[in-house]
């Protein structure tokens, strides 16, 4: 696939199911075997067209990846929540539709959410990731995250480990 014609691009309100079909289709090649089937279901189905069009009309910061027509991708990023850490920027989000994923594309939206978060005067930035996700976390760690915290989210019945990965700006010269 040609990775030319990319336009990234704050969400529009006509993104909605677009972003649905992305976040449906990630999540399933994403967290199948790592989620309990009934619970992986339910969180998707919970994000539909009119979940995502709300968080558009609220204003959540998304920008969305298009490629030749097609919405490739999304990304979620706003103020940290993890009050525990010393980060002020989040990227809550990052999802690619699976044929997408390993063109670089996922690197163009990490880089945008990363330039939108530090032109909001967030320039140090965390990103969560299931422990088990060995492709996030091998993506956060390319990208030169380091590990700087864990936690346990309950899903069902299964504990999850999640890791977080940190990036602080660089000291000015």
């Amino acid at each position: 696939m040609k990775t030319g014609a990319i336009d990234i691009r704050r969400a529009v309100r006509g993104d909605a199911a677009a972003i649905a079909d992305v976040h449906d289709e990630a999540w399933r090649q994403a967290y199948r075997g790592i989620l309990p089937g009934a619970e992986l279901e339910r969180m998707i189905a919970r994000r539909g067209p009119a979940w995502w069009d709300r968080a558009i009309r609220q204003r959540v910061s998304i920008l969305v990846l298009g490629h030749e027509g097609n919405t490739a991708g999304y990304v979620t990023f706003g103020q940290s929540r993890a009050r525990t850490l010393p980060y002020r920027g989040e990227i809550y989000e990052l999802y690619l539709q699976p044929e997408y994923q390993g063109l670089g594309f996922g690197s163009k939206l990490f880089e945008a959410a990363k330039d939108a978060l530090t032109s909001q005067g967030r320039r140090s930035l965390v990103v969560w990731a299931l422990a088990d996700n060995d492709v996030a976390c091998a993506f956060y760690e390319r990208r030169g995250g380091r590990s700087v915290g864990r936690s346990v989210d309950r899903i069902g019945d299964v504990l999850l480990q999640k890791v977080a990965y940190g990036w602080t700006p660089a000291p000015r010269a």
